[in-house]
């Protein structure tokens, strides 16, 4: 008598298909071997986080020409796409180190000293971009070289106050920026006022709006008929100027000079990380200094080299366009560098003077206490 087996009609026994299961082996395998890699090698995980500025070259460029090449890290970048988000994100304790600028890592100082100052990534490096109505008051010279922050664009500033009881609108990438406290210096010298809220008695209303928007918001006034500007970091005065909708003004090197250029973005590694992976972020911010030296013999020798840096920006930030990026790295305007990166405590008061007399930082830090000075060559 034949033994009976049950069947379900129309129910096929689940059989994972063999490709399946080869794809979850690989996956899990591979994820498994990195671990392992990275534990076996000792390195320690740095994450830092950048916004798509030309401010932040330098990083990029430590990522993807020599992470592979470190010993003490494993270099991640993060791409945020504004500073609000990266301040939250950075003072959430989560990731290792930031680049943000002078007053507004200030301010996180004030709020929350988890972390220090171990570094700059740049010198200098902002502009102020006006569009074609507020050029016809200003007329420009052609050339970008003789373009200086004469009194030409305060006096077209006052008048439209004058004529319109109105404040002209001057987008920042943020209102606490290094850009804010160049501006509050060129209005200050030319006699004229900053206002960081509405409906102050003030020529010029300062704005925030994040920098890959600027393009967009200067076009929007320019369409109603509106006289604006921004001042932003590179390349986004030259990608308006190379775009033929925009105009640089001036250059924020010649508004605020120091000596090897004024100070702008700066990097931070948390109190946590500075005490549990030393090695790493001095590592990390040395590459950094050499890919500073990178970005400036590109720029020196042009050709190859320089359109190797080009490609390696616009992987990451593709809206950076190439004339731009080129525009920017001028080696005749040489508006933007990447040398003299240690921390410079009095370049850094500079800034914070400033700011604080300007209403635009609410108080000082102890920049003793704000800066570990051990991350840098000298």
């Amino acid at each position: 008598m034949k033994k009976q087996t049950d069947v379900i009609v129309g129910i096929k026994p689940f059989r994972p298909l063999p490709w399946l299961i080869l794809v979850l082996l690989l996956t899990f395998f591979w994820g498994y071997s990195d671990a392992a890699i990275l534990a076996r090698s000792g390195k320690q995980t740095i994450k830092a986080l950048y916004i798509p500025l030309a401010d932040h070259y330098a990083a990029l460029v430590a990522y993807e020409k020599y992470r592979h090449k470190m010993k003490q890290a494993d270099f991640q970048i993060e791409q945020m796409k504004n500073w609000d988000l990266l301040r939250a994100y950075f003072q959430s304790g989560d990731v290792d180190m930031a680049y943000v600028m002078s007053p507004l890592a200030m301010d996180m100082f004030n709020e929350k000293p988890h972390f220090r100052w171990v570094g700059l990534m740049h010198r200098d490096g902002n502009a102020l971009a006006i569009n074609d109505l507020l050029n016809k008051e200003v007329k420009l010279p052609p050339g970008r070289k003789g373009r200086k922050p004469d009194a030409k664009v305060a006096v077209a500033l006052k008048k439209i106050y004058q004529q319109n009881s109105r404040s002209t609108e001057i987008g920042m990438p943020h209102l606490l920026a290094t850009h804010t406290v160049v501006l509050y210096r060129y209005l200050k010298e030319q006699g004229l006022r900053l206002s960081l809220t509405p409906n102050a008695d003030a020529e010029v209303l300062v704005i925030g709006v994040p920098p890959p928007k600027s393009p967009a918001f200067l076009k929007s006034k320019s369409n109603r008929a509106l006289p604006a500007a921004f001042e932003q970091s590179l390349p986004w005065a030259d990608v308006v100027e190379t775009s033929g909708f925009g105009h640089v003004a001036w250059y924020s090197k010649d508004v605020m000079p120091w000596q090897h250029g004024h100070v702008e973005c700066i990097a931070l590694a948390t109190d946590k990380a500075i005490a549990g992976k030393f090695d790493a972020v001095k590592e990390v911010m040395a590459y950094i200094h050499k890919a500073g030296e990178d970005i400036e013999q590109a720029r020196s020798a042009g050709g190859e080299k320089l359109d190797a840096i080009v490609r390696i920006v616009r992987k990451h930030i593709p809206a950076h366009t190439y004339e731009a990026i080129i525009a920017s790295l001028s080696p005749e305007l040489r508006v933007i560098n990447y040398q003299y990166l240690d921390v410079d405590k009095a370049g850094l008061k500079q800034i914070m003077d400033l700011a604080v007399e300007g209403g635009i930082l609410k108080r000082p830090v102890d920049i003793d206490n704000f800066s570990d000075t051990r991350f840098g060559r000298e």
